[in-house]
């Protein structure tokens, strides 16, 4: 993580304007098809949750938006990302596994395993923050979700997903994925390619 100019960057008038604003961030709401994603994780017996995030980290790791991130006044830039997966822990309550992404599938599904299962245990978050861009994850898997909101603390400007749990309908399965974003990082044609490119990354998997 460095700071840089902003106005050396792509996002120059998108940091004046935002940087002050009391809420500058938007949440997005698409319905994906993740038919593919449950065939193929009752297929190879991996986790649902895990394949999500890796085709989130595909989506993010090419799109350069996501190498920018506002902290405080500053806009900082960053040469890699990871997914943050939350973990409910061996005392019922949830802790923040951060693990690093670079596209390669079966270093990722190792690494989920290995780090969620020690978040799981120790009860001690993972957190890559001061290295890499994290990109927040939620899974609320005890009901299906419409619509979730985001919420700005003005601390955490990271852009963050939130799913509930796939329905069916006929033999198809569907998900709504709420995706929000700091302005500052992106603009709503980046978050919808972004949107757009989940859903790619989710019919190629195999």
């Amino acid at each position: 993580m460095k700071e840089v100019n902003p106005k050396e960057t792509s996002r120059a008038q998108q940091f004046e304007i935002w940087k002050n604003a009391p809420n500058p961030m938007l949440t997005f709401v698409r319905k994906m098809d993740v038919t593919n994603l449950v065939r193929t994780s009752k297929k190879r017996h991996l986790k649902f949750n895990m394949l999500l995030d890796y085709c989130i980290g595909k989506a993010a790791i090419g799109q350069k938006e996501f190498y920018l991130l506002p902290v405080g006044k500053k806009l900082m830039q960053f040469d890699n990302i990871a997914i943050n997966t939350m973990v409910k822990n061996h005392l019922g309550e949830v802790s923040s596994c951060d693990i690093a992404f670079n596209g390669d599938f079966d270093c990722y599904s190792h690494d989920y395993l290995k780090y969620t299962s020690e978040v799981a245990q120790s009860c001690v978050d993972r957190d890559l923050s001061e290295e890499y861009m994290v990109i927040g994850t939620s899974a609320v898997i005890d009901t299906e979700l419409e619509f979730a909101g985001g919420m700005y603390s003005g601390i955490y400007n990271n852009p963050f997903i939130i799913w509930g749990r796939y329905s069916r309908h006929f033999f198809r399965y569907y998900l709504n994925i709420s995706f929000q974003f700091h302005h500052s990082q992106m603009d709503g044609a980046h978050a919808a390619q972004f949107l757009k490119n989940i859903q790619k990354e989710i019919d190629k998997i195999r």
